[in-house]
C-alpha cells in the first residue's frame, strides 16, 4: 500500500548566524540564500521547497532574531516573528558553538505562544565538544517539550537527513503544494539583489554590510546577454567611498564576483553594471524601507 504524502510549511528560525541559510541551501542541493560570516545577513523571508519520496517540505528561511533598535531591524525581526504565526511546523536553530543566550530567550518565550509542532537542530556540531552538545540536548529538554531535538552541522551535511525524517513526521498529510520542479517562489531579479548584497557583506567591513541595501533598477533579457543595472545604497557619502574603492577597485571586485554567481544562477552571460548611491539613514526611513522592500 502508498504511503499517504505529507506537506506543509515550516518556519526556520534562529539567532542571527545559527545557520538557518546554510541549512536551506544544503537541503535543496543550490544556493538560494545568502550567507555570510557575519550575522544578520538574510532580510528576507525566502521559500525553499524539498521534494521527497513521500513529502513536500516548505521551509521558509527567516532573518535572525535579536534585539532590535533601528526601525529596519524591527521590521526584520518582525518578519520573522509573523513567519511563526503563519508556518505548520517550526524548527528552531541553535548555534552550539556560540550561544545567543538573549536571541534564544526571545524565540523561547514566543514558542510557548505557538502551539505547533517544534524541531530543535543543535547546528555546528563538527565546532562543537560531544560533552557541550550532550549537555545542551538536556538543557533544552528542560526549557520546551520539542517533538525531536536533532544535533546537526548543516555546513558538513551531518544528521541533516535524519533532521527531515523528524521534519516530515511532523507534517500533516495532504498534497503537494507546488509542482515538483519548483525549488522557490522567489524571482531571478530578486536573487540578483541578494547576490550583490552577499557580496556587500563578504568583502566590506565594519558598519557597511548593515548600512547598505541593494536595489535592481533594469533586468533586460537579450538574445545572447541579460543587462542587469543595479544600485548599492548607503547611508552617508564616506560609505559610498569605500563602497566604490581607490580607482573603483572594491566595486569592480564586488562587481565581478556577483556576475559569476549571476551568470551560474541563470546560465546566460550577464553585463552587470553598479552604482552606488547615498540614501540618507534609509535604515530608519519609513518611506525608503518601504521602496527598498522592506
Amino acid at each position: 500500500m502508498k504511503e499517504e504524502t505529507r506537506s506543509g510549511f515550516v518556519g526556520i528560525i534562529g539567532a542571527p548566524n545559527a545557520g538557518k541559510s546554510t541549512l536551506l541551501n544544503q537541503v535543496l542541493g543550490q544556493k538560494i540564500s545568502i550567507t555570510s560570516k557575519k550575522p544578520q545577513t538574510t532580510r528576507d523571508r525566502i521559500l525553499g521547497i524539498v521534494n521527497r519520496p513521500n513529502s513536500q517540505i516548505i521551509f521558509v528561511d527567516t532573518p535572525g532574531i535579536h534585539k532590535s533598535n533601528t526601525l529596519l531591524n524591527k521590521r526584520i525581526v518582525d518578519q520573522a516573528m509573523l513567519a511563526m504565526a503563519d508556518v505548520d511546523v517550526v524548527l528552531f536553530m541553535v548555534d552550539a558553538s556560540s550561544r545567543n543566550f538573549s536571541s534564544e530567550k526571545l524565540i523561547v518565550a514566543q514558542l510557548n505562544k505557538t502551539g505547533k509542532p517544534v524541531i530543535l537542530a543543535l547546528n555546528k556540531i563538527d565546532l562543537a565538544q560531544k560533552a557541550q552538545v550532550f549537555s545542551l540536548v538536556e538543557e533544552f529538554k528542560d526549557l520546551f517539550d520539542f517533538h525531536a531535538i536533532i544535533p546537526i552541522s548543516a555546513k558538513k551535511n551531518i544528521q541533516v537527513d535524519q533532521l527531515l525524517t523528524e521534519v516530515e513526521s511532523s507534517l500533516s498529510i495532504g498534497p503537494r503544494l507546488y509542482p515538483e520542479e519548483t525549488f522557490t517562489d522567489v524571482s531571478e531579479k530578486f536573487m540578483v539583489k541578494e547576490i550583490i548584497r552577499e557580496k556587500v557583506f563578504r568583502l566590506t567591513g565594519m558598519e557597511i554590510p548593515y548600512s547598505s541595501a541593494v536595489t535592481v533598477d533594469a533586468f533586460d533579457v537579450e538574445k545572447k546577454l541579460i543587462v542587469i543595472h543595479a544600485s548599492i545604497h548607503v547611508v552617508r557619502d564616506s560609505q559610498k567611498g569605500i563602497i566604490i574603492g581607490k580607482k573603483g577597485s572594491m566595486l569592480t571586485q564586488i562587481g565581478t564576483k556577483a556576475r559569476i554567481d549571476i551568470e551560474k544562477m541563470t546560465g546566460s552571460k550577464v553585463l552587470l553594471k553598479l552604482f552606488v548611491k547615498v540614501t540618507k539613514d534609509w535604515i530608519s526611513n519609513a518611506k525608503a524601507l518601504n521602496e527598498f522592500g522592506y
